[in-house]
């Protein structure tokens, strides 16, 4: 695959700016990362980052309420924005004439959004957030599966405990001085990452850049990054929960503590999880799906946080009569097998070549490249290491799978939640409260 070019500059007001130009289509993507995140949330202030993932779209000082949309998708662009627990970004995608308009709008939004807030946008948002919640987590089955593990795997103080949707009573406690103070803190050209990918020249999209977002000042006072190290990073035991939901089958999660992104670590984690759960050629999908017919459905998929500990999660559906307590232990037996022989070569060939064929088509889109630009140099200061995706995972040897599993995915550092339906779980408590009531019996001559 060719190398992706890159361009790397700075503004004085401590904006980094990355430029990769590619004029095989008359597209420019534009992707603006801010480094704020739930991780960043105070006690008691949870879920603002996320509240500015809608507050964004609100209207700043020269843009309307709704009117980035509009006049992104008017001029035949598209456009989104995200929240995760170590970043937050904002991005679009349009014809490559319309650089100017992108970058109009971020700046304006990141210069003069405040000024535009306004209690009832807040009140109005924070009621999106909590419909957001119901559709998406609590009426949803299986919904809290993620926020549970978080709360599992990580302890009460750390950054990454709660959930990127934070506590609704913290949204309804928040004030317009909060937010407004959360925004002035981290929302500044000192800390983002802007990366422009497509159809344009160099000098006339820093010319634009300089003019729209080089007079935005910065703020001197940014906060440190918040503590996210474990000492140690294993759990020490194994964390059990059982919830009875209203879910139509028992399903059991499975998460470890594991070294954190852009790690080797990390790396033979991550390949692992592939030979494990990646196509239907998978050693869980092959033998709990297909052969031993005892689960729905598998995945397995590491978290890739770049704090104290990144986490593994892997969940598997049991099939209708099936006892999740069956699913759960033929999985732990595939990724025991795996700690202790680690994959074959042939494990290892089908997992490159998948790999590497996600990478090749995920690349050819600008605004996915725009996206890896801007998180490798807001996570590492290294954008060039786009261009190493597919070596750093081809370099993963067999026993840098095995020793990582061995060391990592193990009983010891292990959270096990399981969702039964709670019809199941009623009936399974009467049924034991029945058999305690009944008399004993009597032995018959």
């Amino acid at each position: 695959m060719p190398s992706i070019p890159i361009d790397r500059h700075s503004l004085e007001n401590g904006l980094r700016v990355v430029l990769s130009r590619d004029d095989r289509a008359p597209v420019v993507a534009v992707n603006l990362w801010y480094d704020v995140a739930s991780k960043h949330e105070k006690p008691g202030k949870t879920g603002f980052a996320h509240l500015f993932e809608h507050m964004m779209f609100q209207g700043s000082e020269h843009v309307d309420k709704g009117q980035h949309f509009s006049l992104v998708q008017g001029a035949g662009g598209t456009l989104n924005a995200s929240t995760w627990l170590d970043r937050t970004n904002y991005f679009e995608t349009l014809p490559s004439h319309q650089l100017e308009l992108a970058l109009w709008l971020e700046a304006d939004r990141m210069a003069r959004l405040v000024g535009a807030m306004t209690q009832e946008k807040l009140d109005n948002q924070i009621d999106v957030v909590k419909n957001e919640r119901r559709s998406s987590v609590d009426n949803q089955p299986y919904g809290t599966w993620d926020e549970k593990l978080q709360e599992l795997v990580y302890p009460e103080e750390h950054p990454y405990h709660h959930s990127v949707l934070g506590s609704m009573e913290d949204l309804e406690a928040a004030s317009l001085r909060d937010v407004s103070e959360f925004f002035e803190t981290f929302y500044r050209p000192n800390n983002a990452v802007l990366s422009i990918v497509g159809d344009f020249e160099p000098d006339t999209a820093m010319e634009l850049v300089e003019r729209h977002l080089g007079p935005i000042p910065a703020n001197p006072a940014l906060p440190p990054q918040p503590d996210v190290s474990l000492n140690p990073v294993l759990m020490g035991g194994e964390r059990r929960e059982v919830l009875p939901d209203k879910v139509p089958l028992p399903r059991t999660y499975l998460a470890y503590r594991i070294p954190t992104y852009g790690t080797p670590g990390f790396d033979a984690i991550e390949v692992g999880a592939d030979v494990l759960g990646t196509g239907r050629a998978s050693r869980l999908y092959a033998n709990l799906v297909r052969v031993r017919q005892v689960a729905q459905d598998v995945a397995i998929f590491p978290f890739p946080l770049i704090g104290g500990a990144a986490m593994l999660a892997v969940w598997a559906t049991a099939r209708p009569g099936d006892e999740a307590a069956i699913v759960e232990a033929a999985t732990q037996d595939e990724i025991a097998r795996l700690g202790e022989l680690g994959p074959t070569d042939e494990d290892l060939d089908r997992v490159r070549n998948l790999h590497d064929a996600a990478v090749a088509t995920s690349l050819e889109q600008v605004s996915e490249r725009a996206d890896r630009l801007s998180m490798y140099t807001t996570f590492f200061d290294e954008p060039a290491r786009i261009n190493a995706e597919m070596s750093r995972y081809s370099a993963v040897t067999a026993d840098q799978v095995r020793d990582a599993f061995a060391s990592y995915v193990r009983p010891d550092n292990q959270v096990v939640l399981t969702y039964v339906p709670a019809e199941d779980a009623t009936a399974r408590s009467g049924a034991a409260t029945a058999q305690d009531n009944a008399p004993a019996a009597v032995e018959r001559p």
